[in-house]
């Protein structure tokens, strides 16, 4: 299992600090690219009139992704434990296949590369990963 040091919080917690401000942007791109990438996943927006990049359901939904990993970063400490209602919410509800957690991981992780080119660094890119895996986990927590 991915665990994260210290250093690799400090890293999230202040790389987030930076892109932040820009976070409906970040979470627009990368679930536009999961869905053209990854077309199996429009069957969860199979309810969305329009599908396409920049689209409102998209940029909306984006919105809502980011503000995950934000609280996400918040409570990085204890994923699990913080992230439990949207755990049950995404196993519950939602019945998203887990397998998108790591997806959508990765399609943030090429957006923020391609935005922040000049602070992406390898350390930044080692720390997010291990930070969106821990994340992912913890909203497959309620799938076990």
């Amino acid at each position: 299992m991915t665990s994260l040091t210290a250093k690799d919080k400090a890293v999230v917690r202040e790389f987030w600090a930076k892109v932040s401000s820009k976070r409906d942007e970040i979470g627009m791109d990368a679930l536009a690219r999961m869905i053209v990438v990854y077309p199996q996943t429009k069957t969860y927006f199979a309810h969305w009139k329009d599908i396409s990049p920049g689209s409102a359901p998209v940029r909306k939904h984006g919105r809502t992704v980011m503000g995950g990993v934000g609280e996400a970063v918040g409570k990085i400490d204890d994923l699990k434990g913080g992230l439990l209602n949207l755990s049950e919410l995404h196993a519950f509800t939602l019945r998203v296949d887990p397998a998108n957690f790591k997806i959508i991981s990765h399609n943030i992780l090429v957006v923020l590369a391609i935005m922040f080119p000049d602070i992406f660094t390898p350390e930044v890119h080692v720390s997010l990963d291990k930070f969106l895996a821990c994340l992912a986990l913890a909203l497959a927590e309620k799938y076990r």
